[in-house]
């Protein structure tokens, strides 16, 4: 582990007394290992943060104690209650002080429903330090090698607090900028996509000896390297070393989506990056554990949450290879009751030996969304910012 990276420092639970178990989950270094001992210690820190909500909030003890009375509901792991994601979109459920909010970030832009999260110190630190070690792990980590960044993602503007610039943001933390570019740039009122720059911006990298890195939106990477073509640029040759950390999905223009692996072989093609650089993640604001894919391009589950997919009709947990909504469980979360959070995503879970890859635990396949017409996103947002120019 690379002892100089800041957001490595310790971080404490709010109570070590009550959370004794999650602190200890919370501080294995090791993001996918996996095995009875692990698995025991994910259950006791479920148990703990399931009373730490149920002490500290009314909406998650009704919650539990619904699912106590009524018979026949869909099992619930850990006994932690379903909680869909868009019900954040409609309410603000804390279990925490408002004094004690550490940091707010919605999941929507200028257009949509919002979810409005509030993050304590310990929880987005936890979040932070998950991202920290799955980099490390990957060995994306480097801090004596400066790099140029391409962000898709919103050039920083007053008052904007966003997920997804948050996270863009601070993933520039693990390689010194040399040079920052922003895909979406600020006009003093909202943001506008710029292809020309980001294609300026590409031509200028592939000239400079420091490896580039490229985050954030993939419909936006597509549309530059549409641009590319269209203009007759020949291929780029990107530095050796640089890297693609996508995310965002391509919620509000599917009828233009084209498979990720199309778009790997495209990049490469077109800039020079080899695939095993190239990777998509899967995150959201209601739920901060950051899955990353492998080499083999499968996001697989961390050691600090547990993957199921639920039926679509009953909500009853389905078998490996079956598609349904992503149900995601974390205890990291003391702020919010979100440690068992139903997606709009309809996915496929599979079981870690059948990826090929040197990681153990399940991984999941995104199939889409549901209900999109009222599912808007910040990438929704984001999408809409590109009509006209590609």
């Amino acid at each position: 582990m690379t002892p100089s990276n800041p957001h490595l420092a310790p971080v404490d639970v709010p109570d070590d007394a009550a959370l004794a178990r999650l602190q200890q989950l919370c501080d294995l270094s090791d993001p996918y290992t996996c095995g009875p001992a692990e698995e025991e210690l994910f259950t006791g820190a479920m148990a703990e943060i399931n009373a730490w909500h149920r002490d500290r909030s009314p909406f998650f003890r009704d919650l539990q104690d619904a699912g106590t009375r009524e018979a026949g509901l869909p099992g619930t792991p850990y006994e932690a209650p379903l909680v869909h994601a868009n019900f954040f979109k409609r309410h603000e459920v804390l279990s925490i002080p408002r004094d004690d909010v550490h940091l707010h970030l919605t999941s929507s832009g200028t257009t949509g429903q919002k979810s409005q999260m509030f993050f304590d110190e310990w929880t987005i630190r936890s979040a932070q330090r998950m991202v920290v070690r799955i980099f490390d792990h990957n060995g994306w980590i480097t801090p004596d090698q400066p790099v140029n960044y391409l962000l898709y993602s919103y050039e920083p503007a007053r008052d904007l607090n966003l997920g997804t610039s948050f996270t863009d943001n601070y993933l520039c933390d693990f390689a010194p900028a040399r040079q920052v570019e922003y895909a979406l740039r600020s006009t003093g009122n909202g943001h506008e996509f710029d292809p020309f720059g980001c294609v300026a911006a590409l031509r200028r990298f592939a000239e400079d000896d420091a490896p580039v890195r490229i985050l954030g939106f993939p419909a936006f990477l597509w549309f530059t390297l549409e641009r590319m073509r269209a203009m007759g640029l020949p291929p780029l040759r990107l530095p050796e070393g640089s890297l693609i950390i996508l995310g965002g999905g391509w919620k509000g223009h599917t009828d233009r989506q084209i498979g990720k692996h199309e778009l790997y072989a495209r990049v490469t093609e077109q800039l020079g990056v080899p695939s095993e650089r190239i990777r998509d993640t899967f995150g959201s604001v209601e739920h901060c554990v950051p899955y990353i894919e492998c080499a083999h391009h499968n996001l697989h589950a961390p050691v600090w949450s547990r993957v199921f997919i639920r039926s679509t009709r009953t909500l009853e947990p389905l078998p490996y290879g079956e598609r349904g909504y992503l149900h995601l469980v974390s205890p990291y979360i003391t702020s919010v009751p979100a440690q068992s959070v139903v997606m709009g995503d309809l996915a496929s879970l599979h079981p870690g030996d059948e990826c090929g890859c040197e990681l153990g635990t399940p991984w999941f396949t995104i199939h889409g969304r549901a209900g999109v017409s009222r599912n808007r996103s910040c990438a929704v947002a984001a999408a809409e910012l590109m009509k006209g120019m590609s």
